[in-house]
């Protein structure tokens, strides 16, 4: 049961004293898959017998989530996993199967594309009736309707039908009436990634006054930098379970295991390029000991060690370094670097030199990867090493070099 009770925290204020504004307790939702796609099939399998061509899937299975005021919440997952299901749930547009979801606050939901829009409506009638699903009166939506147009940013195409628009522009009016109702909060699944590179900018600074506010989000997003930079907490969804709920660097880190064990499943089902492996790797600046931070100008020294058990004539290694935003900050493999490598059968060891390196403040993590000629992956290796770069003091990013300054006439 939804209570109308605004809920604005200070961002200062402790997540543990903060008031509960969503709580999941135990929700499981099953959904039916029928085998029997025509009519005529099912009539056939009327009955008992129809039975065998039902399937039921768990999308969510006990799933218990209690979520603060004022926080960001990230919802993370393959595809399959539950996160849209979970973030529908939560906004009250499902029921589930069983156990309970409790909401306290204004929402405002951004779950599909153009969900709420009526096609034959012109843009301008359609901020009326979103408004109104969403809370708003008439006269609010009224007083801020110039705001809502202004944002969006379509213009003249407000009183265009809306089926006439593009998905971008069904994304920027949806989202500009969704955060200008002044939700307590505000749910947003994987639509924004459909606008162009400026809104999705001007979405996730609103996002971050909402923040500043003291407002809750909760994100359904493939973006694992986005969600290490902004959210206070990542949830990660397995199979239609949680697998992981707390950091959000321990989530990612917990998400790529999970599709690195995918993947590798997928892979060892043919048998041409499962018998390729990365048995190892390491890092470490050249004369340092491994574990010594890396300064800008050491040379860098990976140590690789790869295996093919049938033999490969014509393959490539390939070294990837990430920063704990999941972000390539430096990639290269011997095919780029113009070097080819002698037939494998057995084993062989490889060191890549990474000369003059400047990596700026921060972790990295090194992850190497067997290919064949094609650039099909053979073998992945994720984060199987790591090395830090200290703080200096006068400069952040990836990339370090030494500022100056001077004042001119």
């Amino acid at each position: 049961m939804a209570i109308s009770t605004p809920v604005t925290p200070t961002t200062t204020t402790p997540a543990a004293e903060r008031p509960d504004v969503i709580v999941v307790d135990h929700v499981r939702k099953r959904f039916t898959v029928r085998k029997d796609n025509t009519i005529r099939e099912r009539i056939v399998t009327l009955g008992r017998a129809g039975r065998k061509h039902r399937q039921d899937f768990w999308a969510l299975d006990d799933v218990s989530v209690t979520i603060q005021a004022g926080t960001t919440v990230g919802l993370i997952g393959q595809n399959g996993s539950g996160k849209s299901t979970l973030l529908k749930a939560i906004g009250g547009i499902i029921q589930p199967t069983s156990g309970t979801v409790s909401r306290r606050g204004r929402l405002a939901a951004l779950l599909e594309l153009g969900a709420g829009f009526h096609p034959d409506l012109s843009g301008r009638e359609n901020v009326y009736l979103n408004a109104a699903l969403l809370g708003l009166s008439r006269k609010e939506t009224e007083s801020r309707f110039d705001d809502i147009l202004a944002f969006s940013g379509i213009g003249d195409f407000i009183d265009t039908q809306v089926k006439f628009y593009s998905s971008g522009m069904y994304v920027r009016l949806a989202f500009a009436v969704a955060v200008h109702t002044d939700p307590d909060v505000l749910l947003v699944d994987e639509v924004l990634a459909v606008g162009d590179e400026a809104f999705q900018r001007k979405c996730l600074d609103r996002i971050r006054t909402f923040q500043e506010q003291g407002k809750t989000i909760i994100i359904v997003t493939h973006s694992l930098s986005q969600v290490q930079e902004m959210c206070d907490r990542v949830v990660l969804l397995n199979k239609g379970t949680v697998l992981h709920d707390g950091e959000a660097v321990e989530a990612v880190s917990k998400f790529r295991d999970v599709l690195e064990e995918r993947r590798s499943g997928e892979l060892s089902a043919d048998v041409q390029v499962g018998r390729g492996t990365v048995l190892g790797a390491t890092v470490h600046a050249e004369g340092k000991e491994r574990r010594e931070d890396v300064l800008p100008g050491d040379d860098l020294v990976v140590d690789m060690e790869f295996e093919h058990l049938d033999g490969v004539s014509d393959w490539e290694a390939a070294v990837q370094i990430n920063n704990t935003a999941g972000q390539v900050v430096y990639g290269t493999t011997t095919g780029i670097m113009g070097v080819h490598l002698t037939p494998l059968h057995g084993r062989r060891k490889l060191r890549l030199r990474i000369t003059d390196a400047k990596f700026g403040t921060g972790k990295y993590f090194i992850n190497v990867s067997m290919m064949d000629s094609a650039g099909r992956h053979l073998h992945d290796l994720p984060e199987c090493d790591s090395f830090e770069v200290p703080s200096f003091g006068d400069a952040v990013g990836t990339v370090y070099a030494k500022p100056s300054l001077e004042e001119l006439d």
